[in-house]
Order: structure tokens, then sequence, then C-alpha cells
């Protein structure tokens, strides 16, 4: 499955000619685009907010999630999280806490979890979800990924784009990384865009804290800096987060993974390693002292949270 990732993604962002057979499926999947439902018009007694892209493969969208609902938080709201929970066993509503295992509610749902700390909703109906959280108190619903799940209301939608990739060589899938024609959307944010344009707003992903998998011993990133250190990453896009790593003057020995991985012991080799977050929610320590998780955090402009407030409140996204 790697090679077959690898071999996509070469064909959808490095220019390489694009097979026939994947230009026919691409065709048919064009053919069956307009065959859809309609996105649900009903509104539901509290806002949604659908955080998605157009795109197959990573943008960046989770660390976004974690920056609106800690933001929703310190404004007053009691916001909750839905999610598909792709990659877990079986499809079935799970509420996710802490220390839920990753294998059954997936590692974005487990992260944001971890990192939020408010509540979460894997189900493979989204509204059914949405509906759960509401009735648990929650006043405001972020929805992990959803700009396609059409049976879910929402409120407000935001897309994520990768800056650096965009939409590749613009065909839908297999042919290119599109899931479905570019629409329009509430907000637009373009990770790894400097200011903020008039097409979209700005995001950075600067590195947090490292976090020890076993003592929970917390580290800045610059304590690993001048050192050679072994990287791991099973996301989207694993060369921005090794890009990250060099960049904080790291030796970095990197080894990719495919998006959702799950990983065993003997995919950690000898000394020292670096994983991102969402990895790390899959490893298990194994009285290692030497891995290491890399906090991510987005930083968006005080112009996209005005703006994300005044969207919000005409929603009837009231304050708690």
């Amino acid at each position: 499955m790697h090679g077959l990732e690898t071999r996509l993604n070469t064909i959808w962002y490095s220019g390489a000619p694009v097979p026939w057979i994947l230009r026919l499926l691409s065709r048919m999947h064009a053919f069956l685009l307009p065959l859809r439902r309609s996105v649900e018009t009903a509104v539901m007694p509290v806002p949604v907010v659908v955080v998605g892209n157009f795109t197959a493969g990573g943008t960046g969208k989770t660390p976004v999630i974690i920056a609106l609902v800690d933001y929703l938080k310190r404004t007053g709201h009691a916001p909750g999280v839905i999610s598909r929970g792709y990659g877990r066993r079986g499809s079935g509503p799970v509420t996710v806490s802490k220390d839920s295992p990753a294998a059954l509610t997936g590692d974005e749902p487990l992260l944001i979890a971890r990192r939020c700390d408010v509540p979460v909703r894997v189900d493979a109906d989204r509204r059914r979800a949405a509906e759960f959280l509401r009735h648990a108190g929650c006043t405001v619903i972020v929805s992990d990924d959803g700009l396609q799940h059409r049976r879910l209301p929402r409120s407000l939608e935001i897309e994520i784009i990768d800056d650096a990739r965009g939409y590749g060589n613009g065909l839908l899938l297999p042919a290119g990384p599109l899931r479905e024609w570019p629409r329009k959307v509430d907000f637009r944010i373009r990770n790894g865009q400097g200011p903020d344009s008039a097409a979209a707003y700005g995001m950075q992903l600067e590195p947090g804290h490292c976090k020890n998998l076993m003592s929970g011993e917390v580290r800045g990133l610059s304590a690993f800096s001048g050192t050679t250190v072994h990287a791991l990453a099973g996301i989207g896009n694993p060369d921005r987060f090794f890009a990250m790593l060099r960049h904080a003057g790291i030796q970095v020995l990197s080894r990719a993974f495919p998006d959702h991985h799950r990983f065993v012991a003997a995919d950690l080799p000898e000394g020292t390693v670096l994983m991102t977050e969402k990895d790390a929610v899959k490893v298990p320590a194994a009285g290692r002292d030497d891995l290491w998780a890399v906090g991510v955090e987005a930083r968006l402009s005080a112009d996209f949270f005005a703006q994300f407030d005044r969207r919000l409140a005409a929603a009837g996204g009231s304050h708690a």
C-alpha cells in the first residue's frame, strides 16, 4: 500500500503522466458526482462547523481543529468534536476518552480528545454523532472532516489546503487528488501561506513541545538541536514534518509510513525517535525512554478568528 500511495502522490503532485486506467476511473467518478444527494439543509439547534478538504491526504486539518476548539473554549463556548474515525476497527458509535485505544477510535479523534479535553464522538453517521453531543450539552459541534458527508447539516464550512501542493494536477480521484470539484466554502485556510490574502487565510504550523511517551517528560524541540535522531511519520505529507525537524537544526534519519499506519515495535529503530503526535497515540512505549512525540500548533491570524466569531454568532453560536 505504501508503494501505491507513493506512486499516486508522484502522479498527483509531480507532473508525472496519468495512466489511462486512472483517467477512465476519474471520468466515472465525475459522472457519479451529480448523482449524490444534496447537502442537508435542515438546521440543527446548535451550530455545526465542518473542517475538511477537497483533496485526499493530509493538509493540516487536525491542528486547525485543535486551534478552533481551544479558541471556542476560551471564548465561553462548550464545543464537542465529531469524526468518522478513519482507519479504526468497526463503524458504530464510540465516545472517545483520553485512554481509549486508537484501534477503536482512530488516531485523529484520540489526539483531539487528549489535546483539547472536550467531548469527542466517533460514528460513521456524523449526524447521529452531532445529535449525541448536542444532547450531552455541547453548544458548538466541530466536524473532523465531512465536507463530502452531505447528510450532516452545517452552519459553516472551512477548507484546509496545503499551500505547496494545492489541488495537484486538478483531477478527480484516482487520476488526481480531488475528492470532488472545489466549491464555495465559508473560509479557506492555506497551510504554509504567509499573511492572509483575498483568496485564503494564511496558516503556519509551528513546533510545540516534545513529550516522552514513557515518562511524560516535556522538552522544547530545541533540546534536540545538533543531534541525530530517527524521525517517523505516518501522515498525509510526512516531508513537512521532517522539514520542520531539520529547520530546528536536527540531523534526521527519516522514515515515512502510509497515512494512519498502525505501528508495531518492529517499526521503531534503536536510538532516539521523534514522531508526530498523531502517530504517537498508536505507538506502545514498550519500556523505552527514547520515544518522543512532537506537537505542532496551528497559527492563524486575529482577523480569521474575528471573522469566524462573527459568522458563528450569525449562525446562532452564543457564548455560554
